[in-house]
């Protein structure tokens, strides 16, 4: 009876627990939602500044922006080391809904380094990104063709145009930011969570009366009167000794969104939104095409197999024929099997991290609000998973009658991250050679070029040896791979720099060779066991 009254208040206890559960749910750390109440402060930090034209990021203060009176670096980790994420703290401050005009950031003065750097980033295409409540900064804007509104990250440092009847090109810089703050209110608590955070960004040439200090009010953007910045018709330009003042507005507005989904934005920004026809497609072709040749083979195999069975139930000696024909040399080990061991061990470590890391993703321990936690998790999951490429390649070598079981080991821990890392090392000595010569002056020409070049004149001018081609073969989609990814270069990107091309078909050496493990292994391991399967179905004496 007591044990039945235990059990009883067990079950009470672990119901009462769930509903609990149930009810306040639980978060990730570092990806609980927080309620800001009116008048709270908000900081708003800065992190790279980014370009799709040369792919190197930049701090944000590398450039002569506003500074608050100490800069804090937040602590970041390995995921957003390497994704080049520099976040710091800013001299922007809110207050939850309390609206603001016209507020002065600071005034600088540009020499001629400063305004040099602006200029080349403004060349380059670069965006200043911001965060808010670990929600980045977006840029709305609609498109020509419809009236929908897509997102850009951040905000482009400037732009480059012309005056009204003059064709000489200026470089402006966008120096007021208009912010709009979106939450989601609590009518109970009147707590509210942030689920918006866009910018307007406009270039501005302040005017203002007699000389500055702090209670010089502005004549173009003045709080008192109203006034406050729609357009940028009197731009602020980029040179050697100009003023510029930064400034910005912020404003709130309540949304229907919940925090929940704050995030749904961000998956459908600019032109990258996920074409799910074209992949359920291409998804049903290659299923449909895998799905005929494998009845194909099916049918073959299951004719050979019965009429080689049946030969050998006859008396007399019967000559082989087919692929029962090398069965003595089909499991030969195959030339430099050493290194085979080595690959198949080293896809086997990216096939698990791939497959745990998508579990993990599908089951939202990777959301996109935990920044740099996709990059950290793969990286833990790839020492990980070495266990298993040691235990694959140690398996292979031991069954190809190797001895030295410790050298493969080690060749299989050492010799991909060992690749990476030499050819991280020369992208990174392009980089720095390329900042150290393009910071010396330009070389003079010793004679004049012609505006119009001179015309030039033309001139003259069956067998057993599957081991290494299952893994070759399928490993050659990294080669398809790596051609779109020059074709998309050449179509798509905007890229001008030859050091950033370097960069890019240097990452991308890296993906297509991770790929090239990846499918290799795959394909060596299908054929593996395709291979032993149909062996083991005939009788062989």
């Amino acid at each position: 009876m007591e044990r039945r009254s235990s059990a009883i208040q067990l079950c009470f206890c672990f119901t009462i627990f769930l509903f609990i559960a149930t009810a306040h749910c639980f978060y990730l750390p570092g990806v609980a939602p927080q309620d800001f109440l009116k008048g709270d402060l908000l900081k708003v930090k800065v992190n790279k500044l980014a370009s799709v034209k040369t792919q190197l990021p930049y701090s944000y203060y590398s450039l002569p922006y506003c500074k608050p009176d100490k800069i804090v670096d937040s602590a970041e980790n390995l995921g957003e080391v390497l994704r080049g994420d520099r976040i710091e703290n800013s001299p922007y401050v809110f207050k939850m809904r309390e609206p603001q005009m016209c507020n002065v950031v600071c005034r600088i003065t540009l020499n001629a380094k400063d305004a040099k750097e602006f200029k080349e980033r403004i060349d380059d295409e670069y965006r200043v990104n911001m965060i808010l409540d670990n929600l980045p900064l977006v840029e709305p804007y609609k498109r020509g063709d419809m009236d929908s509104v897509v997102y850009q990250h951040g905000f482009h440092i400037g732009l480059i145009g012309r005056y009204a009847g003059k064709k000489e090109q200026k470089y402006f810089i966008n120096n007021h930011l208009t912010f709009t703050v979106k939450f989601h209110k609590d009518e109970q608590t009147d707590a509210a969570r942030i689920v918006g955070f866009e910018v307007k960004p406009f270039s501005v040439r302040h005017e203002y009366e007699g000389k500055w200090n702090d209670k010089t009010r502005l004549t173009t953007c003045d709080p008192h009167a109203k006034l406050t910045v729609t357009s940028s018709d009197s731009p602020q330009e980029v040179e050697d000794k100009k003023e510029i003042i930064f400034t910005y507005d912020v404003e709130f507005k309540e949304s229907e969104i919940k925090w929940a989904s704050r995030w749904d934005t961000y998956l459908y920004m600019a032109d990258d939104q996920i074409h799910w026809f074209s992949i359920v497609n291409s998804l049903m072709i290659v299923l449909f095409l895998s799905g005929m040749v494998a009845m194909i083979m099916l049918r073959t195999l299951y004719r050979d197999i019965s009429k080689y069975n049946q030969l050998e139930t006859q008396e007399e000696a019967q000559e082989e024929t087919g692929w029962k024909l090398v069965h003595g040399d089909v499991f030969r080990p195959p030339a430099n099997s050493d290194l085979l061991c080595v690959y198949v061990g080293t896809g086997v470590q990216f096939f698990g991290m791939i497959v745990v890391t998508m579990i993990f993703a599908s089951l939202g321990f990777l959301s996109p609000s935990n920044r740099g936690g996709l990059m950290t998790a793969m990286l833990l999951l790839w020492v990980f998973m070495g266990l298993f490429a040691g235990y694959a390649s140690s398996r292979l070598y031991k069954m190809f009658k190797g001895t030295e079981w410790k050298k493969i080991t080690l060749q299989t821990a050492f010799m991909f991250p060992g690749i990476i890392f030499a050819i991280f090392f020369v992208l990174n000595g392009l980089i720095w050679g390329s900042y150290v010569g393009f910071k010396k002056p330009a070389i003079e020409d010793p004679v004049k070029t012609n505006k119009i070049p001179r015309q030039i004149p033309e001139q003259a001018c069956e067998d057993y040896l599957w081991w290494w081609r299952s893994y070759l073969t399928a490993g050659s989609s990294a080669l398809y791979l790596f051609l779109y990814a020059a074709f998309y270069f050449f179509t798509k990107l905007n890229i001008t720099k030859p050091v950033s091309g370097i960069l890019y078909f240097g990452y991308m050496l890296i993906a297509s060779y991770a790929f090239f493990v990846v499918t290799g292994t795959i394909g060596f391991f299908a054929c593996f066991w395709f291979t032993r399967l149909i062996y083991s179905s005939v009788k062989i004496d």
